[in-house]
């Protein structure tokens, strides 16, 4: 896919990885990976390196945020990502299951999963269900485009949306979020 972007996921197409992971053998950690990307924005390599202490309050219940810390972040842009209501809920039920320290995702093994392991997993998943196009950082840009096409409801501006992708330059907030032809046409015929 060198030269291409990622396609944006449809809210069908997250509804049927939700759907479709719910049959796999880990569904609750692969729930969360998903989430990650769609609801949270972030890259392959930071799901795999998010760790307990990012997500947890000093007494051990799970945040309204995710503290991204620089040392797992792109260009060392740490940021602070609220979580979404699905995302809270997911971690929510995986902490009563494990002790909250290390990373959150975990390979069949216990160990960390790695940033190409988080990749692999999500070319896997998209190849079985037949979304051509789509790789690990279709769900970042889906967050970015909906955050963007949303920002102004919350009354937000598109620094908001850069903030929480943790991009250095709006230019760069800019290339993920896709058009959307329809509004172009409501907007042209409003003039």
């Amino acid at each position: 896919m060198a030269g291409k972007q990622a396609k944006i996921l449809a809210v069908d197409h997250i509804d049927d990885l939700l759907f479709f992971v719910e049959q796999t053998r880990h569904p609750l950690r692969n729930r969360l990976i998903i989430l990650f990307s769609v609801r949270a924005g972030l890259r392959a390599a930071e799901i795999a390196q998010l760790t307990w202490e990012m997500v947890l309050e000093p007494d051990g219940t799970v945040g309204n945020a995710i503290e991204l810390q620089d040392r797992i972040a792109k260009k060392r842009s740490g940021r602070r990502i609220p979580l979404h209501r699905d995302l809270q809920q997911a971690l929510i039920e995986l902490r009563a299951l494990c002790s909250g320290t290390g990373p959150i995702i975990r390979s069949e093994r216990g160990g960390a999963m790695t940033p190409l392991s988080i990749v692999v997993w999500f070319n896997r998943v998209f190849r079985e269900l037949s979304l051509a196009g789509c790789s690990s950082h279709s769900g970042r840009r889906t967050f970015i485009t909906r955050a963007a096409r949303l920002v102004h409801q919350a009354g937000g501006s598109l620094r908001d949306v850069q903030l929480l992708a943790g991009h250095r330059s709006i230019q760069t907030t800019q290339r993920y979020i896709d058009g959307d032809s329809d509004a172009q046409r409501k907007l042209v015929s409003l003039l």
